[in-house]
This record gives structure tokens, sequence and C-alpha cells, in this order.
């Protein structure tokens, strides 16, 4: 009789790992529910016979992904096509398709050939007998905790139909919100990218011919109004700090101290992102920033409220989705409100006491979280609160929107018309002279 190396949860949610000797998995996960634990992993402890079936199928290794080499940058599938294919594989699954075949199907008409590649790597390793969550879990850089665990909880629960589906889901909203915000901070970016250009142009190259004229018609700088000389201050400090034309070069244009300084500020920062203190700085000032910092705040909970009510729901355990929870937070501060959570939970505590105490949910989160646990329908009420908040994501990223529309008109209105007034007072201080020297030769 095969045996079943486990891993599970008891009732205080305390981890354990043993062997059973059963026919079968489903009989293992059977027995393991009736002493009263929640599995997490049931796999079998030896299979020579699936290792040389999966050598049979696959003679070449073409298959193999452990200790292949792998020189890409990234994972290669970017998360709208992952997104598809989830959503794909779900609606033939659910329709009675056998998930080795879905998996075949889909594998066929795949146009990313990493994807392509991947797909046939899971076949592979569900004919040799591992599980689909274990083949997922091989693709790391595709497939993160999140998918692999809600994956592994619907294979223990007989329910992986309904986990894809929901899945399928969680990533669409993810999707939709994010294309959301993309597409609303394009246009902004856009006018300001060619509006600095524009004002760089203006002050680099524009601007010091003017200088020249007027020094020539007024007699230097003494003759220009104070307004004129402060504008050309600033362009003479832009065009020598930024272009250097050294005779050694022979003329060719090279980066002055101003791009020097840009270029090991953003080292700077970069090397700063890498260091766990800097990225949590970071984290918790974008919290803070006016306007932007509403959003992301917005976009950190509802990403929170449905990863966490997605993983229960699917029938993780509460400790291990709250670790996944964390891993895949995208914000420190939020990651250590979770952490903290862990924490309580682990203690037979509640959850809603330490996200009060983390400063970063607002009361309603915290009240709705109170009573969904109190009401034995947590999962549903985070989803809610999930809905709710990428509903307000969308209308605080339309009112971000239209609030710096009229900011950036009524910022370049001031600047171009600085410069245009400045350049304008030495004309008629000149005319003023002119009219001057006219009355007195009368």
């Amino acid at each position: 009789m095969p045996k079943f190396k486990y891993e599970a949860m008891d009732t205080r949610g305390k981890e354990t790992k043993g062997v059973l000797e059963v026919a079968s998995q489903a009989e293992a996960i059977t027995r393991l529910k009736e002493m009263g634990f929640l599995p997490t992993k049931v796999v079998e402890a030896d299979k020579p016979k699936d290792a040389k079936a999966a050598k049979k199928a696959d003679p070449k290794g073409k298959g193999k992904t452990k200790g292949s080499l792998n020189f890409s940058f990234g994972s290669g599938v970017k998360p709208k096509v992952l997104t598809t294919f989830t959503r794909q594989l779900a609606t033939l699954v659910e329709a009675g398709l056998p998930l080795l075949r879905g998996l075949r199907v889909l594998s066929k008409q795949e146009r990313n050939p990493t994807l392509k590649r991947i797909l046939g790597d899971l076949a592979l390793s569900i004919e040799g007998g591992s599980t689909f969550s274990e083949g997922l879990a091989q693709h790391p850089k595709v497939f993160n905790r999140l998918f692999v665990n809600m994956v592994k909880a619907g294979e223990i629960g007989g329910v992986l139909e309904v986990v894809l589906k929901r899945l399928a889901e969680f990533m669409e909203k993810a999707e939709k919100i994010k294309g959301k915000v993309i597409a609303a901070m394009f246009y902004p970016s856009a006018v300001m990218t060619v509006a600095v250009g524009i004002l760089a142009l203006l002050m680099i190259v524009v601007v010091p011919k003017f200088k020249t004229i007027f020094a020539d018609l007024l007699g230097g700088d003494a003759g220009m109004p104070g307004f004129t000389l402060f504008i050309l201050g600033i362009s003479d400090t832009l065009k020598d700090s930024t272009i250097i034309f050294p005779e050694w070069a022979g003329g060719i244009p090279l980066p002055g101290p101003v791009i020097w300084a840009i270029v090991a500020i953003i080292i700077a920062f970069k090397v700063a992102m890498r260091t766990k203190k800097g990225q949590y700085i970071w984290d918790k000032v974008k919290l803070k920033l006016p306007v932007i910092g509403s959003v992301v705040s917005k976009v950190a909970i509802a990403r929170f409220t449905r990863t966490l009510g997605t993983l229960v729901q699917s029938g993780v355990p509460i400790l291990q989705a709250l670790t996944i929870v964390k891993e895949t937070a995208g914000n420190l501060v939020v990651a250590n409100a979770v952490a903290a959570v862990y924490e309580s939970v682990k203690e037979g505590e509640t959850i809603t006491a330490p996200l009060e105490k983390s400063a970063v949910f607002p009361p309603m989160v915290i009240s709705m979280v109170d009573v969904g646990e109190q009401t034995g329908a947590l999962p549903e009420m985070l989803l809610k609160i999930a809905d709710n908040y990428d509903e307000e994501v969308d209308n605080a990223v339309t009112a971000m929107t239209s609030l710096l529309e009229p900011i950036m008109i009524v910022f370049l209105a001031v600047i171009v018309g600085s410069i245009v007034i400045a350049l304008f007072l030495p004309l008629i201080s000149l005319i003023d002279q002119l009219g001057s020297d006219g009355g007195s030769g009368d």
C-alpha cells in the first residue's frame, strides 16, 4: 500500500506533518479530515513508476524544469496573457474537460512562446504523477504563491473548477483597476512631458538669443528690468549647467552638473529601494502624499481584502492565507500590518485589533471585518470591502485626473506667461527710451 506525506493545520492553526499508509490521495485527505486536521499538502512519498512514466513521455528532457538554465529576464508572460489563460482553463474545467486535456488544448492555441512551453511542462508534470499545484510551483516567475496556493486548496477540497473561476475573476478585477489607473495617468503624463520639453527648449535655446539682442540694444544688463534679469539668470543656469561644449571635445555636447546630479539621485533612489528600510520609507511616503496618497491607500486596501477574501473563500487556512497576503501586499506598511494580524490570529485573538492599531485601515474597513468575523462571513465581507474600494479607486482616479488638468493648464500658463512678459519688458523699456530720445531731440 502506498504512503502519503501530508502537511495539515489543526483546529488551533498549528502546522503538523506526517505520513499515512492508505490506498489513494483522496483517502488520505478523508482520513486527515476525520482526524480533525485541515490538509494543506498531500503527496505520495515514493513515485518510482511515475518518474519512469515521465521519462518515457519526455525522453529528451525537453520538458525538464529543474536544473535547466534560464537566462530570461522577468517571466516573459504578461499579466493580461496569464489572466486570459486562467479564464480559459477555468471554463474548460468547469465544462467537464479533464485538466490534462485542457492544458493540451490551451497549449496548442497559445501564441506566447514562454507560456506555451510552460503549459507543455505542466502537462508532462501531471502525466508524471505530480499535482497541478506542484507543477505550477516549478515556475515561480509566472505563477506566484497566491496562484499556486489557491490551486492547491482547490485540489485538496475537490473544487478546482470553482477556485480557477475565482482566481480568474480576481486577476481580471486587478487588471481592470491597474488599466484604469494607467489610462487615467497617461494623458497628464504625456502633457507634462511635452510641456517640460517645450519649456526646456525655450529656456536653453530661445531665451539666451534674446539676451544677446537686449544687451546690444539696451547697452548691457544695467538697462534691463529686474524680472527679465531674473528669467535670464534661470536660463543661464539651466544652459550652463546642463550642456557643456568643451573645446577639447570639438564642440560635442556633454552632460553637465545638473544631469549628473539627476543621474546620481536616480541611482541613489534605486539603491535605497533595494533595502527594506528604504522601501518601507518610500511606501509610507506614498500613503501620505496629497491626492495621490488617497488613491494608493485605497488600492492597497482593495488588494489586501480581495486577496485575503478570495484565499479564505477558496479553502486556504487563515494563517497560510495571511502569509500569502503579506508577500503579495505590494506595500511594506500594509505587509507589516498583515504580519501583526498573523501573530494575533496565531495567538487565538481577533483580526480587528491589529488592523486598528496599524493606523492604515479606516474605521469602516475595521468595523466590516469585525462584523464578518463575528458572524462567520469573513470572506464575503472582505470581498464586499474590496468591491467598494475598487469603485472608490475608480472615482478617485477620475477626480484626480479632472483636478490635474486645470492645475497643469494654470501651471503652464504661469510659466509661459512669465517668460513672455520677461521678454516683452525690455522691448517696452526700449520703446520708452526711444520715445524719450525723440522728445528731447525735438
